[in-house]
């Protein structure tokens, strides 16, 4: 018996149900995009390892999923020329444990693998910058809706495989563009039903503040890590791995403050100011969340609210200033949404001076919160307006010609393709979830008229064939 066929975890298919539903929130993510002077582009699903490593961290990298090289690479070879100091891999297995030789697998590696999976969309935007620079008109504002991939382990919400919706901008430092894209956050929110989101802001410019006072400024993005980690192993278990990492105890209990910030967002940047007063990166930072909180509060948001959170660091290398991320307040769920600013991320590519910033949605954790809370319009779905029975070759011939005129005017329409038993057809039309049946029998063909039933109700309606386009204005079309 053949073995039962399986996709690989932390993948999915979709059925049309979901697929129309993706596409629901995809439309309106686009609409506003645009609406805000974004522009689409998209990028290859693979990049050259080099334009993604080392630019996610250390923990980042390990969730890079390598390609193996293809084609002629291994066609002629019957061995693989590699350093001689690979040669442990064909020795005692014990002996491939030590740091040395997992440095030495790391050679292999680049040696049979030369590109990658892209891990999320701004890497790979950042080097579409960098080769267009000529073709672009600066600021750039563009989004992008394309899969990621991730080494992951897969959990609830949580995939190797996931669509990321970004929105960027490069060219600009002006902390405006942060205030439009925490009204941008709003907006789509508001758009798909979906209240009481917090959208969650940090400085990087304050995690390094802090990091100096305390000091433990040449352990930073350890700092950052581990804080980022608080939601999930609390303050011990960030103060432990701290701790493992090197970071002195005397300089962990300095950060006791930060646990216990009080107030509305302008108290708890006061509270902060007091214990960053000796930092001017610190200072820094406070003064431009000041000015994104303030104008935020001065233009007003429609659901979502703005939240200090000086605990936020996504713990990626590249964000430089405002850090956001984005919780529904209802679902238990992580974060649907984050980002950042990014002041140097082209510079690693060669092209200097060019500050950008931009934010990302979770089509997929996104999709989980709107199906938990029942926030799906039932006008979302891939069901034909009307199915048109088929009677027999006459009758078959006589409706597409009503099918096709209703397609050209753009209404969602088919025929069942074979003659087959009325209520199989019936059947058909109801899992479907389509609304109408379209019948054409003998004496509809005698009088050229078509026999509509709308199956919710079980009323029926006689129309002229020539009027079936009239009878249908009123619903919705493709």
């Amino acid at each position: 018996m053949a073995k039962k066929p399986e996709i690989p975890k932390g993948t999915r298919d979709f059925s049309p149900e979901e697929v129309a539903r993706r596409q629901y929130i995809i439309s309106v993510m686009r609409g506003n995009f645009e609406k805000y002077g974004y522009q689409p582009i998209e990028t290859p699903s693979f990049e050259n390892s080099d334009t993604l490593l080392g630019k996610y961290g250390e923990e980042g990298d390990r969730l890079i999923f390598k390609i193996l090289n293809s084609g002629n690479f291994f066609y002629d070879k019957t061995k693989l020329e590699l350093p001689s100091d690979i040669d442990f891999l064909l020795g005692n297995p014990a002996d491939r444990l030590s740091k040395e030789n997992l440095i030495d697998l790391n050679r292999f590696t680049a040696k049979i693998s030369e590109k990658a999976l892209r891990y999320d969309l701004t890497v790979p935007f950042a080097r579409y910058v960098v080769q267009h620079q000529n073709d672009i008109q600066f600021p750039f504002k563009r989004y992008q809706i394309q899969p990621v991939w991730r080494a992951d382990r897969p959990q609830k919400g949580r995939f190797r495989e996931f669509y990321q919706c970004d929105a960027d901008v490069v060219g600009s430092d002006s902390l405006w563009q942060e205030v439009e894209l925490v009204q941008l956050y709003d907006a789509v929110f508001s758009d798909l039903g979906l209240e009481n989101t917090k959208i969650k802001i940090n400085n990087r410019k304050i995690l390094s503040g802090i990091a100096d006072v305390i000091g433990a400024g040449d352990k930073l993005i350890d700092f950052t890590v581990a804080l980022d980690k608080l939601d999930k192993i609390g303050i011990d278990g960030v103060k432990k791995e701290m701790t493992e990492k090197g970071i002195p105890e005397s300089a962990i209990e300095k950060l006791s403050p930060l646990f216990s910030l009080s107030g509305d967002f302008g108290q708890q940047l006061e509270q902060l100011g007091q214990l960053l007063s000796e930092s001017a990166d610190g200072k820094k930072g406070i003064e431009e969340l000041q000015f994104i909180n303030t104008n935020i509060r001065m233009l007003g948001l429609s659901t979502s609210t703005l939240e200090l959170d000086v605990t936020l660091a996504r713990g990626l290398n590249y964000y430089t200033g405002a850090i956001f991320e984005v919780v529904a307040d209802k679902v238990a769920m992580g974060s649907i949404g984050g980002g950042g600013r990014y002041d140097d991320l082209t510079g690693i590519f060669g092209l200097k001076n060019m500050s950008g910033v931009g934010i990302s949605f979770g089509l997929d954790r996104i999709y989980i919160v709107l199906e938990e809370l029942g926030l799906f319009p039932e006008s979302v779905q891939n069901a034909p307006l009307a199915l048109f029975l088929n009677y027999g070759n006459a009758e078959a011939e006589f409706s597409m010609q009503s099918v096709t005129k209703l397609r050209n005017r753009g209404f969602r329409v088919e025929m069942y393709p074979d003659a087959a038993k009325p209520a199989k057809q019936f059947t058909y039309a109801e899992k479907r979830g389509i609304p109408y049946v379209v019948s054409v029998g003998e004496q509809e063909l005698i009088d050229g008229n078509l026999s509509v039933k709308l199956l919710a109700t079980g009323e029926k309606f006689t129309v002229e064939a020539d009027d079936i386009e009239s009878f249908f204005a009123g619903f919705h079309t493709l």
